[in-house]
């Protein structure tokens, strides 16, 4: 009886010990972690900005698919939220703040526990990668809390391995969505043509961006200095196509009217006049334009069409600047085609 009232004693003073030990645990956490993404800060911000995307790459998700979830009929931005249900407990996410596209502020909730607060930051290096960093803190624990994490290692060995494995999943996921493109081949239509303000030179194929992006700050500026008002997107008219990629090309924008430049300006106006042509649309980054003139010239050859002397072009139907995913860009490609062929396809 003796042996089993001092066993007794000393679990006794073990659970009076490892209470004490749990309730001198920190009443606060913190855990944080980053991950350079080769993606605009914008393009990753859109998807984290909408809960609907999370299913996708949420690693709590992936480890226990038995979850339920629940969304709310705002999902996007301020006031968006959603629910899950995990064999009984009840946990929330909301986001209460953003600075699109460089913060998310969220506000995450597990039964009737404190809530914790989650930021999510976005910054761009230059280079057209991202710093993305997530953290998660809360304060106020209480002791089930604190006692999870003395016999867990600690909330940072709970939650930092799912947002180190979040972040694998929305890297390949954005990264993946940008790589994405589609063609259309829309046959022919009629192009109404109109005066433009262009720059002509040659470029090779891997130095093409460049140059284009240099011709048109340059047709810019000039048309800005002379206040000549663009009527619609750039454009491009290719002179010349080579088999290695090289091209002779005039940038182009519209104007309404015909617009005199001095003799020794570099900028000039030209005029394309009314045509008929074939007419095809990329979505996608502009790399994929070379799949796109393919689709286009597949289409006159199956249609026994001919290229007519004036020069195709294509133009940019939205701006980089305002869409952060070129699997968004817009171009469309007009292929001028001679029409006594049109007669000819059409009969």
């Amino acid at each position: 009886m003796k042996s089993l009232k001092y066993i007794l004693f000393l679990l006794l003073i073990a659970i009076i010990g490892l209470s004490i030990y749990i309730a001198v645990q920190p009443n606060s956490f913190e855990v944080t972690r980053s991950k350079t993404i080769k993606a605009p800060s914008a393009v990753i911000y859109d998807n984290i900005v909408d809960f609907k995307n999370w299913e996708a790459w949420n690693s709590w998700l992936e480890e226990n698919p038995e979850i339920t979830l629940t969304y709310s009929e705002q999902t996007k931005g301020v006031g968006g939220s959603y629910s899950w249900n995990d064999d009984g407990e009840i946990g929330t996410m909301k986001i209460v703040n953003v600075n699109e596209p460089t913060r998310i502020e969220q506000k995450m909730q597990i039964g009737d526990y404190p809530p914790s607060d989650v930021i999510w930051t976005f910054k761009p290096n230059g280079d057209g990668t991202t710093d993305v960093t997530r953290t998660i803190a809360g304060d106020n624990l209480p002791f089930f809390f604190k006692a999870y994490a003395a016999f867990t290692g600690g909330m940072e060995k709970q939650i930092a391995p799912h947002f180190e494995r979040d972040f694998e999943k929305i890297d390949s996921i954005v990264v993946s969505s940008m790589k994405q493109f589609k063609v259309d081949v829309n046959g022919l239509t009629e192009y109404g043509g109109g005066f433009y303000m262009y720059k002509t030179t040659s470029s090779s194929a891997a130095n093409i961006s460049n140059t284009m992006a240099r011709q048109y700050a340059e047709i810019m500026n000039f048309m800005q200095a002379n206040e000549i008002p663009m009527t619609g997107m750039p454009f491009t008219i290719y002179n010349e196509m080579n088999d290695n990629g090289s091209v002779i090309m005039s940038n182009a924008i519209p104007v309404r009217d015909k617009v005199i430049v001095a003799d020794d300006s570099n900028i000039l106006c030209g005029y394309i006049e009314k045509t008929r042509a074939v007419k095809a649309t990329l979505k996608g980054d502009y790399s994929n334009l070379g799949a796109a003139w393919k689709e286009a010239m597949a289409y006159l050859k199956a249609n026994n069409l001919e290229q007519s002397e004036q020069h195709p072009f294509e133009i940019y139907v939205n701006d980089p600047g305002s869409v952060p995913n070129p699997a968004n860009y817009l171009t469309e490609i007009y292929i001028p085609i001679k029409e006594n062929t049109i007669e000819t396809e059409q009969l």
